[in-house]
Order: structure tokens, then sequence, then C-alpha cells
């Protein structure tokens, strides 16, 4: 079982620049999907929730039910939506925090942090019945994180230019606490007792303020994975829902005994720097045998290893879709986009085209 989150920016229809009015979109929502979208930290943010899916196919197929029914109320209010990792021009001094009581308790707890430029992320929920399990591909799933940022690495730009990085979002997102690469944890009990410790001391008040790139989600009964920028196209956005869903599925199956080297947390936490730096043209570092290896010759061996579990899930033209990926990934498309444009405003309305 899957259920995908991705969080979409709101634009004004005339300038492309970020507009804080979601409290005056929710309330205009038809009532079969308002359910399904919810505020984020700033004000120009809303999330798309699917139900949970058997199948990817199933899943995109209301992620663009959700962006269509979105659009269309959106052009009442003369706003738009669009979807990247980053607004490409935003500044800070222009943020407005949600007034929802959680959207005001990480202000008042992370003070002018919370008002920097917001981002936009795609996050998988994959089902895993048995917690002990779940802990397991967690701690799996830490090696896989660069390979996945890479490919979904989709804001170039920041602050009105090119950061020189494919995922801008990842460094922003770091200024919050409490975010990514998480530790591996021997069991779940451990997770719990560390965890329960940070609710006790009113550290946080509830687990879902650990911001980790992967993280479980016990009320749920999934592992999150939360490391990808958000997608322009979903087609995009399936293809990396696929390549989640089938190693979780190849992790999950393999035995919890298995003798399987797990990568330190610095090769792993240099990965992601690397992911986030260079995108689909990093070489990431393979400590098993000492070497960098490019990104696309990852993807390949991977969407080889995991076809047989594609075949089971239903999800063989999604995943084969993030070797085209491997090719051109959001980074590398907004970078070509903007060479043939005007302005990056010119940019993001393109952007906004290829939501609805």
């Amino acid at each position: 079982m899957i259920g995908v989150e991705e969080e979409v920016m709101l634009v004004s229809a005339l300038s492309n620049a970020l507009a804080n009015r979601i409290d005056a979109v929710l309330p205009r929502l038809p009532e079969d999907v308002v359910t399904h979208m919810t505020p984020e930290t700033h004000g120009s943010a809303v999330e798309l929730r699917t139900d949970v899916h058997k199948e990817v196919g199933l899943a995109m197929e209301q992620i663009a039910s959700l962006r269509h029914s979105l659009a269309a109320t959106l052009k009442t209010l003369r706003l738009r939506a669009a979807s990247a990792g980053t607004h490409p021009f935003a500044v800070w001094e222009e943020i407005v925090v949600s007034a929802g009581e959680r959207y005001q308790f990480v202000h008042g707890s992370m003070r002018e942090l919370a008002r920097r430029e917001p981002t936009f992320a795609l996050h998988v929920h994959v089902g895993i019945a048995e917690p002990e399990i779940a802990i397991q591909v967690h701690n799996r799933m830490r090696v896989y994180l660069p390979v996945l940022l890479a490919l979904s690495a989709n804001s170039p730009f920041w602050q009105g230019r090119d950061t020189g990085l494919s995922s801008a979002r990842t460094p922003l997102f770091q200024a919050f606490p409490r975010v990514g690469v998480p530790r591996p944890f021997h069991s779940y009990r451990q997770y719990v007792e560390n965890v329960d410790l940070l609710i006790r001391t009113d550290a946080i008040p509830e687990p879902t303020f650990l911001w980790w790139d992967v993280r479980p989600q016990p009320t749920l009964g999934t592992l999150e994975i939360r490391v990808m920028d958000s997608q322009t196209r979903t087609e995009d956005t399936g293809a990396l829902v696929a390549l989640t869903q089938c190693i979780v599925r190849r992790e999950a199956l393999d035995s919890p005994l298995t003798n399987r080297q797990i990568d330190s947390q610095e090769s792993i936490s240099e990965n992601r720097f690397l992911a986030a730096r260079d995108g689909i043209n990093a070489e990431l570092i393979d400590s098993e045998r000492e070497v960098r290896v490019p990104v696309g010759r990852i993807v390949e061996r991977l969407v080889e290893a995991l076809r047989p579990h594609a075949q089971d899930l239903r999800c063989e033209s999604e995943l084969e879709h993030c070797l085209d990926l491997a090719r051109e990934n959001g980074a590398i498309r907004q970078r070509r986009i903007s060479r043939e444009v005007p302005s990056l405003a010119q940019m993001v309305s393109i952007l906004a085209d290829e939501l609805e």
C-alpha cells in the first residue's frame, strides 16, 4: 500500500510571484477534494494528499485529479499552482507563516527560521505492517536517499539566481532542526524510547515534528520517505513513487538477519550533499568498493534489479521512466527552460502550465 503527499506553491496569475493566499483558497475547494488538501507552514503552500492505494498508477490518477481541481479553484482567485522544490525568485521578506496552530507552534519554536523561503517536497508512504521490519527497512533506506534526491532534484534557482545546486531546497530545509539523514536504530523499541524522550521533555509535541529524510510513521503503519523535491510533471512523480515502493518492498522481503552492509553516516551524508549539488550528474561514493559511481549507472542497476518487484506491484512503466529522469531531471529542465524564456517569472508560468 502507498500514499503520496506533494507540496505545491501558490502563485499570482499576473506576476507569478508567490501568493500567501492559502486561507482564501481552502474555503473555495470542492467538498470532494478539500479533505485531500491541507495548509503547510507557509501561506503560499498547499499539500495534496492521496488516499491509500495498491498501485502507483491509481495514486497518480488521483494526484492528477487533485491538481486539476486545485487549478480550477485558483482561477477564480486569479491564482495558479506550480510545482518545484523552490520558487525561483521568492525572497524571505515576503514570506508569511500560516495561521494554523501547528504552524504558529513551528514559528514560535524556530523563530525567524520559519520565515525563510518555503520549500516544496514529495513524500511517499509505503505500508509495512511489522514494526521491527519497518525499522530494518528504515535503516537500509538511508543508503538510497542520495539516489532518490539526485533523481528528484528540481530546485536550481533561489532568490532570482542560479545557485549552482540541483536541489537548493535541500540546504534551505536543513536550517530546520531534526532534519536530514537519521541514524540507524537497533530495534523498534530503541526508536520509541528515543522519540518518547523528546515528547516527555516537551522538546516536540508529537513524532511528526521529526522531519528526517526517512521516518517511521507508527500511527499510519508506514515508512515515509521525505528526501525528494516536488516534481513539476505527474509522470516524474510516478517514477519516483514507483522506485521508492520497489526499493522498500525488496528490503522488506529480505531477511532482517541478513548481514548487509549499512553505509556509514559520513558516507551517506556526503552522498546526500553530492546529490543535492550535482543531481543526476553526481558521482556517489560506493563505500564497499571505495570508488565513486555516476548516478546514471546506479539508477540503471537499480531499475534492472527492481523489475521483478515492479511487475508484482504493477508499476513497470513508472519504474522504467526513472531511466528518463536519469538523463534529464527537473533541475536540468528548469535550467534549459530558463535559457529559452526572457525571465524566471515566465519560467514559473511554464511550470504552472505543466501542473494543470
